[in-house]
């Protein structure tokens, strides 16, 4: 079971309120806030898909480039030791930590 939907490369998120009978989301990984809700999930599908395309239409016509959810980097907080022993391996393999850490990270999403 999955909380969220994809479109256009961007994550919407899924809940629903029982006190009003609305599911209802926002787009994730941004930092503007652009939220959608239907009464159905068919509904609050088109809502997500309607809302990413309002973003995007919105952004070109205000001449700025619309965030995207993920631009390929980001920090990792790890112990001492492990970053000792990442470096190491990295460099017996003949690899930078960047790859090391890419490599690993690849192999981790991509096993079924």
């Amino acid at each position: 079971m999955s909380d969220a939907m994809t479109y256009k490369g961007y994550i919407g998120s899924v809940h629903f309120s029982a006190e009003d009978e609305v599911f209802h989301g926002k787009i994730e990984a941004i930092s503007d806030l652009i939220m959608f809700e239907g009464k159905s999930v068919k509904e609050l599908k088109k809502a997500f898909h309607e809302a990413v395309d309002d973003y995007l239409e919105t952004c070109e016509q205000m001449g700025r480039e619309p965030q995207k959810p993920f631009k390929g980097s980001f920090n990792v907080r790890i112990s001492p030791e492990t970053h000792r022993m990442a470096t190491m391996k990295a460099s017996l393999s003949g690899i930078s930590l960047n790859q090391f850490v890419q490599q690993t990270i690849e192999k981790a999403v991509t096993q079924k």
